[in-house]
């Protein structure tokens, strides 16, 4: 809204041809993601058009394209299925715009509250796993529907049986149809952005089916579209419903929040844009509220479609608008035109957009680099295929908990030494020529203190005293990592040093923050803190403990010169 003031004719020049080029994208895989979600088609327009023309008057981002999303409409089903919608579409509708209503309440709470950070919930393996994962299952979902048939399965073993064992059903008119879409669809894929793949095999299947008449002969077809739009209703089913799908839109939110953010941060980093994640996510809950009062169902950003918008040459939320008004023309003037559209293409539609979001590459990247995160990745994608999309959620933001948390309970540590050639000090396992002394230790922990790791912070020390040769006099700690330590800590670091001091073993800080020497001084670990041993650098603490100048100690002082 605070554009439209200053908004001038020459923009809608370009945003006018920009929002009907994205026409093309939003119709197809509106109705796609709709029966995907396992709702009726028509569904997926009604979305549409209301969750872009509530984003136009509060979204903060010029461009960002939202809409029924493949990422989000398998949960929407997972949803829905429990609850005995399957047989029934008027519950369905329902029980999805209940969904969409929950899901909109909590983010415009997330974002007033400016909660933005529970976006980055699912950590970038666990989300790569999560839609790796979440792939497989809609690919095994449509794979019936391409082939002309339909079964009643609920989990990915269950439609890949279901699958297998049906293959005998298949409509080959049907067939041939979803492939020759498919045809299209990945032939597209090598165009510019702005050439609507999508609709014109859409359109194409369409054309096929109405010329020879494959509705008449059994190939499953959309069928006519209730003509006009529905007016603003409380959805609503039964208050036993209010909990399930509360479990369910948390799911979605994770979900949609992160795709959300991740694409308007990017889009608005490439046209040197700022968009306030809080803001983004009030009215990305706006847009799902508007959804769910109009017969509609949850939303995400899209990528494709905002990408669309982009190269068309889109410079405001006024293509949206233009794209959700030529959607509602449809509806009203020839609800009829799409009733030749084949199940098998917008499966196919559907299938393409899965393999979208398998990313294989950021995976080889992540094993060269961390192997720890394939597995992550992996697992979370093997939650999604084995215990379902919603379960899935589930264990990919507890897998990113527990490895974020096992990265600071048990952290890297390292003994230190000075390397000819290099500034500072240096882990003596990655270099082996690194000096030391004999006598001295210098350590360095990677992870705040707290009370899940105090006790290996204490083990560990005491196994580097119990194999060193020669004896230990001293035990110089560098604490430039540990940004915090709690009382639990505290009290572990008093205990050790009186355990070292009764040992003859001094223990010294090197580069501790001034908050956390307080609080070890509090603690009474050294008493005062001019009689503390606490130094800015280990060149000090080293002088100091040994009483010998720094270049007597047998290192260089400046490793860089001979």
């Amino acid at each position: 809204m605070s554009t439209l003031p200053g908004y001038r004719l020459a923009g809608l020049r370009q945003d006018l041809p920009a929002g009907l080029a994205l026409t093309a994208l939003l119709v197809p895989q509106g109705m796609a993601y709709a029966t995907l979600a396992g709702l009726p088609a028509v569904t997926g327009l009604y979305t549409t058009v209301a969750c872009l023309t509530a984003y136009a008057l509060v979204g903060p981002s010029r461009i960002l394209v939202l809409g029924p999303d493949s990422s989000v409409s398998p949960l929407i089903f997972a949803a829905l299925v429990p609850l005995g919608s399957t047989d029934d579409p008027a519950t369905a509708v329902a029980l999805a715009g209940m969904l969409a209503v929950l899901v909109g309440l909590m983010e415009i709470a997330l974002g007033v509250a400016r909660f933005g950070f529970v976006a980055s919930l699912l950590s970038k393996p666990v989300q790569i796993g999560y839609l790796n994962g979440l792939a497989l299952v809609i690919i095994a979902g449509q794979l019936p529907i391409l082939f002309g048939f339909s079964t009643d399965a609920d989990s990915f073993a269950g439609d890949v049986s279901a699958f297998v064992q049906g293959l005998d059903a298949t409509d080959t008119e049907a067939l041939l149809v979803g492939l020759g879409t498919l045809a299209v669809l990945i032939g597209a894929t090598f165009l510019p952005a702005r050439v609507p793949g999508v609709l014109i095999a859409v359109v194409g299947a369409t054309v096929v089916v109405n010329v020879f008449d494959l509705a008449a002969q059994g190939v499953p077809v959309v069928g006519r579209l209730p003509q006009g739009l529905p007016g603003p209703t409380l959805p609503w089913t039964d208050v036993t419903d209010v909990g399930p799908l509360a479990l369910a839109a948390v799911g979605i939110v994770l979900v949609s929040l992160a795709d959300t953010i991740a694409v308007s941060t990017a889009f608005a980093a490439r046209r040197g844009e700022h968009v306030d994640p809080d803001r983004e996510i009030v009215a990305v809950g706006t847009a799902n509220l508007a959804a769910g009062f109009f017969r509609g169902f949850a939303v995400s950003a899209s990528s494709s479609r905002t990408a669309v918008a982009e190269e068309s040459g889109a410079t405001s939320q006024v293509a949206g608008l233009i794209g959700a008004a030529a959607v509602a023309t449809m509806l009203v003037a020839d609800a009829g035109l799409l009733r030749d559209l084949p199940l098998s293409a917008l499966a196919a539609v559907v299938i393409v957009a899965a393999f979208h979001l398998v990313d294989v590459r950021t995976l080889r990247r992540l094993a060269h680099a961390r192997p720890t995160s394939v597995v992550l990745s992996v697992a979370a994608t093997l939650g999604v295929v084995l215990l379902g999309v919603l379960e899935g959620v589930i264990v990919a933001v507890g897998l990113s908990i527990l490895f974020f948390f096992r990265r600071f309970w048990w952290p890297e540590d390292e003994m230190l030494g000075r390397v000819y050639g290099l500034r500072g000090w240096h882990s003596v396992d990655r270099f082996p020529q690194a000096q030391t002394l004999p006598g001295i230790l210098l350590y360095r922990f990677e992870a705040p203190l707290f009370f899940a790791n105090a006790a290996v912070f204490q083990e560990r020390i005491r196994e580097l005293v119990r194999t060193a040769d020669p004896p230990l006099e001293c035990i110089v700690l560098q604490c430039e990592a540990i940004s915090d330590i709690d009382v639990t800590a505290a009290d572990a670091l008093a205990s050790l040093h009186d355990e070292l001091e009764d040992q003859d073993i001094e223990m010294v800080f090197v580069e501790l923050r001034d908050r956390l020497r307080d609080l070890l001084v509090a603690y009474d670990v050294y008493g005062k803190v001019d009689e503390g041993p606490f130094y800015r650098s280990v060149k000090e603490a080293l002088t100091a403990t040994t009483g010998r100048r720094f270049k007597d100690l047998g290192l260089d002082d400046d490793p860089e010169e001979p």
